[in-house]
């Protein structure tokens, strides 16, 4: 199979980071990410693609394409429903595929007034209100016709609580207290329903699933899936939310047809639905199996870190740096192999009292990661052997790290500070 370039735009949400590390590591996929606005995508994607005309500017196409033709751009995702829209309502003038589906699909996932009125037939839609005259009762729910991520919705308990609210803009629905789920799909190039994967909401932060669990599926699930690919024209993955009304019955919240932040989930089970839509987009068939595990996620905000000074040599120290409480630092190893990936001299200093030989391969550690190994005595000045040009210092000890910052004044790093070196992009 031929490599094929993929373009993640924009890439700068989570989503976009479940994008990135579901295809980055696929030996045969080339994985691109660019924005319009910058957001976290320069700090995980290497290859980076900044300042897109925003999709609202007369040159956008002309723009776009000129990416696409320069980097050979096969197929496109795109990570917020507005523009996946875009793309779609445009496809023809696009020099790349697009994953989703054709354009009355997407304007009916992209409204969920829209989506409400094509699936009226079925009793999964929640009960609907057109007017505040035909409110039979409180609480109910309100969410923009046109929105993501759960912004803007809420819970309005009275008449009064829906004070300058238009209601011509909201979806007005009676209140879902249950459960709350996210089932993936994959649909092939057929059109045929090949995976439901339904996993619990258990938390959500800014309309962000943080913490999830896989579940079975049943009748229901299964039932509102077919329904929903059955009616629209999807091509590869997509997903649908769903809450259990008052009598535990599942009822619709949305439908999408772009990648979700918690399609990891579904991926721990060792169903990778970016590339399989990535297959399914290119034309190739597609076979889905999956662990019959159950698997639950809880995650919080990671940092990433960019810093204004260029090294090539780092000087690092071996107990309680390398070697932490008789453990390997797994984060010092990612650095180094980093470092060492990057051809730039890694130098070990070390007091170690010991055969130092030996700890290493106790450890299992490369001694050929090291460009250079100084095992020096008690009574030897670390700072002394360091040459200063665009180098760095890695000690654990205090005394160690102000004797190299105040001879040499290049930058110096405890064990905790580690994070701020390593490189996500790939």
């Amino acid at each position: 199979m031929d490599v094929i370039n993929v373009l993640i735009f924009p890439a700068g949400e989570i989503n976009s980071v479940e994008l990135h590390d579901a295809l980055s590591t696929c030996v045969n996929i080339n994985v691109w990410g660019a924005s319009s606005v910058e957001r976290h995508g320069s700090y995980i994607f290497e290859n980076y693609i900044s300042n897109i005309p925003l999709i609202t500017d007369t040159n956008f196409i002309d723009e776009f394409n000129k990416i696409l033709d320069k980097y050979n751009i096969d197929v496109i995702f795109a990570t917020h429903d507005t523009v996946v829209t875009y793309l779609i309502e445009n496809q023809d003038f696009i020099h790349a595929k697009i994953a989703g589906g054709d354009i009355y699909t997407s304007h009916v996932c992209r409204s969920k007034k829209k989506t409400y009125e094509v699936f009226k037939d079925y009793d999964f839609i929640p009960k609907i209100y057109h007017s505040l005259e035909s409110i039979e009762s409180f609480p109910i729910f309100i969410k923009p016709d046109i929105g993501q991520g759960g912004i803007g919705a809420r819970l309005v308990h009275d008449v009064q609580d829906l004070n300058n609210i238009i209601i011509d803009d909201y979806v007005v629905s009676e209140y879902l207290p249950g459960e709350e789920l996210t089932v993936d799909c994959i649909t092939d190039y057929n059109g045929k329903l090949c995976g439901i994967f339904p996993r619990q909401r258990l938390r959500t932060m800014a309309g962000v699933c943080v913490s999830g669990i896989t579940m079975d599926i049943d009748k229901d699930i299964e039932f509102i899936a077919n329904t929903i690919n059955n009616i629209l024209n999807i091509k590869g993955m997509w997903y649908f939310q769903l809450k259990r009304d008052i009598n535990g019955d599942y009822k619709l919240l949305e439908i999408s047809i772009r990648c979700s932040g918690t399609m990891c989930l579904t991926r721990m089970r060792g169903v990778n639905l970016p590339l399989v839509t990535v297959y399914t987009i290119m034309g190739y068939p597609i076979e889905i199996d999956y662990n019959k595990i159950n698997i639950t996620m809880d995650r919080s905000l990671i940092s990433r870190y960019k810093f204004d000074y260029e090294y090539d040599r780092v000087y690092i120290d071996y107990d309680d740096t390398i070697i932490v409480r008789n453990k390997v630092n797994k984060n010092i190893i990612r650095f180094l192999y980093q470092v060492y990936e990057a051809k730039k001299e890694i130098i070990l200093i070390t007091k170690h009292d010991g055969n130092l030989d030996k700890s290493l391969e106790q450890y299992g550690i490369f001694k050929g990661l090291f460009n250079h190994i100084y095992h020096i005595s008690s009574d030897d000045k670390k700072c002394d052997i360091i040459n200063p040009h665009n180098a760095i210092f890695i000690d654990n000890m205090y005394k160690e790290r102000i004797s190299v910052k105040k001879k040499h004044d290049i930058p110096v790093f405890d064990v905790d500070t580690i994070d701020v070196l390593i490189d996500w992009r790939s």
